[in-house]
This record gives structure tokens, C-alpha cells and sequence, in this order.
């Protein structure tokens, strides 16, 4: 049932600095969406 991992995917996934990247962007997407205040969290003082 394992699937061989192509070379490309390896080379992304153990790149680091893609990695860092991948996060960062994520982090800011996370923070856009609690900041814009839809992220499905309770308004507090407003």
C-alpha cells in the first residue's frame, strides 16, 4: 500500500527552506483570518 514518493516531493519536503516558507504563508493566512475577525472566533468587546 506505500506509494513511492517522487523525487520533486522528497526535494520539497525536506527542504527547509520551503518549508519555512510553507509556514510562514499559513501563519499569515491563520493570522488574516483571526484578524478579520471571521475565523469563526467570539467577538470580545466590540
Amino acid at each position: 500500500m506505500t506509494r513511492r514518493i517522487s523525487n520533486f516531493k522528497r526535494f520539497v519536503m525536506m527542504n527547509p527552506i520551503i518549508q519555512f516558507f510553507k509556514f510562514i504563508f499559513l501563519s499569515i493566512k491563520v493570522l488574516l483570518i483571526v484578524a478579520g475577525g471571521h475565523g469563526g472566533t467570539r467577538k470580545t468587546g466590540y
